[in-house]
């Protein structure tokens, strides 16, 4: 099994897509790419902790390879804007790739220019080296399979 950390806006909405993916053995939501040990959603979201909100997937690379997963990225949320997905606003929903190997940054730079094609506007996504993930409240874990509603809004599949 391999990880992958991505962050795309709000997080239960990347995450409820990303679950639907054949390959993807497990996710979590958390925080990631801030100053802040173990920051809280109140502080991510009210405080200037820096940090994003990301899933971090555990997948089968013989299912589903880290550049089919981003690819599926750029088609879940719009990367050309800046700290904004629908109506989410702020720093922690910027669109973000922390990878954990020069593999994954080079994949990350190399689906990022694919992706780019698709768009009329400049991707913004940044592309970062991995730090420390902190999971998310337990609240927050599987939101849409618990709370029973589904990805609606700024997450959607484009072609």
């Amino acid at each position: 099994m391999e990880k992958a950390v991505f962050g795309g806006g709000c997080f239960w909405g990347v995450e409820s897509l990303f679950q639907e993916l054949d390959g993807v053995v497990d996710t979590t939501v958390g925080y990631a790419g801030g100053t802040t040990e173990n920051p809280t959603y109140k502080e991510v979201c009210y405080e200037n902790t820096g940090h994003a909100e990301v899933i971090e997937i555990v997948f089968d690379p013989a299912k589903v390879s880290y550049e089919e997963l981003l690819a599926y990225f750029w088609r879940l949320h719009d990367p050309t804007t800046v700290n904004r997905q629908g109506p989410d606003v702020g720093t922690q929903y910027r669109s973000v790739i922390f990878y954990y190997s020069p593999e994954q940054k080079a994949a990350a730079e190399k689906v990022k220019v694919e992706a780019q094609k698709k768009w009329k506007k400049p991707i913004v996504t940044e592309i970062v080296e991995g730090p420390t993930f902190y999971p998310a409240e337990a609240y927050h874990q599987d939101y849409f399979k618990n709370k029973g509603g589904h990805h609606t809004g700024c997450h959607y599949l484009r072609d």
